[in-house]
């Protein structure tokens, strides 16, 4: 991990940034910048010592932020229905926060790999140099597109700013803050169906554990022109899998029900290669990242001897 660095992360309130955050700010001087809808997580993160400000990328002020941070983490995500506020905050917001933070020593920003264009074979590791596009696979209709908006924003920033940027395409982030397979926990346990988009849909889940302990490698590998790399796990999985595990682990029955996107992608894994070449290999095996997301979430329901 890093240490002794002033960083800025964007998001830390959010279910990716949140244990990333507290865990840089045991060695560093760590500042938060977020609209803080979550009052309880910022609550925390001022108790852990991280310096929080209030910043919306739509407005994109940052008047009250110092510009000396010697390292950028942008994970925050504007989900707009509206492509317009969609662009601007996410494309025109990434631009003036780099701008702002030009002089860091460099600066990951967090991209995903819903901008990748839907292949059928659900078993198709997606690699950082397959075509871009398609911006109706996605909840939020708008989101692939703001996406690759921000990293051709954040391309450009990097060779006009001689900015070191490392562009990480997150796929399916997993531990007990939230996030899909904690939805997915949680649906469980409420007697819920979990629906999917495929009758094998797999994802590359990466745990909370092995996203902070890549941060320093994947920064370490920032660069001008900007790096590009996927930020998934070692490992593919398939929600039927895990949500089975899931089920075993609470001693509950998991329905997983399939509504297919036409034109959408059977599954969704990142081809790790490039990113092991970096980071090296990860540390968490996914059944002991669900087992440690099922327990901390709900503690007095998993099986010990599953």
């Amino acid at each position: 991990m890093l240490s002794g660095e002033k960083i800025l992360v964007t998001g830390p309130a959010g279910n990716i940034a949140f244990p990333l955050t507290l865990a840089l700010a045991k060695d560093n001087e760590v500042w938060g910048a977020a609209r803080f809808s979550n009052k309880e997580r910022r609550a925390e993160l001022d108790a852990a010592g991280v310096v929080t400000r209030e910043v919306d990328l739509y407005e994109a002020d940052f008047s009250s932020l110092p510009r000396d941070f010697t390292y950028l983490l942008h994970i925050a995500v504007a989900f707009e229905q509206d492509y317009d506020r969609a662009l601007r905050s996410n494309g025109e917001g990434t631009g003036f926060l780099l701008d702002h933070c030009r002089s860091a020593k460099a600066a990951l920003v967090m991209s995903s790999s819903s901008v990748y264009r839907p292949q059928p074979d659900p078993w198709y590791a997606y690699r950082e140099t397959d075509p871009l596009g398609d911006p109706l696979t996605h909840a939020v209709l708008s989101y692939p597109v703001a996406k690759i908006s921000q990293e051709a924003v954040a391309r450009y920033c990097a060779r006009a700013f001689n900015l070191p940027v490392v562009i990480a395409r997150m796929n399916a982030a997993a531990g007990p803050y939230g996030g899909l397979e904690a939805n997915h926990c949680d649906n469980i346990v409420a007697g819920k169906p979990v629906v999917t988009r495929h009758e094998t849909c797999p994802y590359s889940p990466i745990f909370d554990d092995d996203i902070a302990g890549t941060v320093e490698a994947l920064l370490d590998a920032a660069s001008t022109p900007a790096t590009i790399v996927n930020w998934g796990g070692d490992e593919a999985v398939t929600v039927q899998d895990w949500c089975a595990y899931m089920g075993q682990l609470l001693g509950l029955p998991a329905e997983v029900q399939v509504q297919k996107i036409p034109g959408g992608p059977g599954g969704m894994i990142s081809d790790p290669a490039l990113r092991r070449s970096i980071t090296g290999p990860l540390k968490t095996p996914w059944r002991e990242g669900f087992r440690r997301l099922v327990a901390e979430r709900y503690p007095d329901r998993v099986l010990a001897k599953v």
